[in-house]
């Protein structure tokens, strides 16, 4: 669910032209757009504190057979929160899992790989050593 909540709707749209095709689904909650409160802490384990809030688009949908499916998406895009929903509920039949996983989950999950790594090698580049620093000082 993390790999669908953070694609786009077009990525997992262009996805989905090479899956099967999705069985029909109603819609129990959403999609709505509403707002959260993201907290954090210090240091990673100090005092909680309110950093602001956040927009997140929420979706519950039910296949024929009763298979319940649910998402969570930042931003406001309802079609990309009904699909993750969808796809929630699609991967949990077993028919359905084996392709839906290798024609979607894993294909979107190397592109957000690709682009963490890219991101992380440009960090690095612009890594400062202090302790080389310090040393040159002396």
């Amino acid at each position: 669910m993390g790999v669908l909540a953070r694609a786009s709707l077009g990525e997992i749209a262009g996805c989905l032209e090479q899956a099967p095709p999705l069985p029909a689904h109603v819609r129990l909650r959403g999609p709505e757009a509403g707002l959260v409160m993201v907290r954090g802490r210090q240091g990673g384990d100090g005092g909680r504190f309110n950093l602001g809030e956040m927009t997140v688009t929420r979706c519950s949908v039910r296949l024929a057979d009763g298979t319940l499916g649910h998402a969570y998406v930042a931003g406001r895009d309802l079609r990309q929160a009904e699909l993750a929903a969808l796809l929630d509920a699609c991967l949990q039949r077993p028919e359905l899992h084996g392709a839906l996983l290798a024609e979607v989950v894993q294909p979107l999950a190397a592109r957000q790989a690709e682009a963490a790594a890219k991101l992380a090698r440009k960090a690095a580049a612009t890594k400062v050593e202090f302790f080389t620093m310090a040393n040159m000082r002396s």
